[in-house]
């Protein structure tokens, strides 16, 4: 399956970041050490390949900044699922202010591990951690290992008990998901089309779905990103046509 284990005396041939995890799960007495997966696993449905594994046992690290006091926010989900940052926000923001998209210099300075290899726990800072719970379907799951090419072996309940991490109900139903997309698409694509030919009075793209993005950190209604839809306001008719083009072109590379 291109990967290889190490452990014990062999430690100090993981990266840094692998390293600091496998201290940590021997110090814990966990019974599976790193193992690192080949170059070629470079996202979580090869990685999951790569591990003989269905999608939905890759433990993907989600990382979101907390804007009231910029801390990391750590959402644990299944491979084949995605989460719902309104779930997220409700058991994380009790002022009521909202997570933010944390940026790669975020997630290393907070973790210290690099975007893609985010462990669930040997973190620089504890971070405010939530674990999905359709993670427990499976019997086995794998996470990150501190390095975007390593994974450890663990169950469910382990998980839990290794980060004390609460269990929630934090993604998105996949069917109500694709159809909302789908019709957020459509609306914005048609009223692309309406419009292709104007050049003064551009009207905004906004169609009331007011839901960014972690992943693309686009708008899932309009498809702009925070700066363009802050900046709307006071583009020129210019500016805000070649915002349009852009809609159309992330809408097209959306749907590939």
């Amino acid at each position: 399956m291109g990967a290889f284990k190490m452990c014990g005396s062999e430690l100090k041939v993981l990266p840094e970041g692998a390293q600091r995890v496998a201290a940590l799960l021997q110090e814990r007495g966990h019974p599976h050490s790193p193992v690192m997966l080949d170059d070629a696993a470079r996202t979580t449905k090869q990685a999951a390949d790569a591990l003989g594994i269905m999608l939905g046992q890759i433990a993907k690290s989600i990382i979101f900044r907390r804007k009231s006091d910029d801390v990391a926010v750590l959402v644990v989900t299944a491979g084949d699922q995605r989460v719902d940052e309104r779930k997220v926000e409700a058991l994380v923001c009790p002022d009521g202010k909202r997570l933010g998209r944390a940026d790669a210099e975020f997630v290393k300075a907070r973790t210290g591990f690099s975007i893609g290899g985010v462990s669930p726990l040997a973190h620089v800072t504890p971070p405010v951690t939530l674990i999905d719970q359709s993670l427990f379907r499976f019997d086995e799951i794998w996470a990150a290992a501190g390095h975007p090419h390593g994974v450890f072996k663990l169950s469910p309940q382990q998980l839990a008990d290794l980060t004390g991490a609460p269990v929630a109900d934090v993604t998105v139903d996949p069917v109500q998901e694709q159809v909302s997309q789908q019709n957020a698409i459509d609306l914005i694509a048609a009223h692309a089309r309406r419009i292709r030919a104007e050049t003064i009075n551009i009207p905004s793209p906004c169609i009331s779905v007011c839901r960014m993005s972690a992943l693309t950190g686009w708008c899932e209604g309009c498809f702009r990103t925070r700066d363009e839809i802050a900046g709307w306001s006071q583009a020129s008719d210019g500016g805000k046509r070649a915002v349009w083009n852009l809609i159309e072109q992330r809408i097209v590379a959306f749907q590939a």
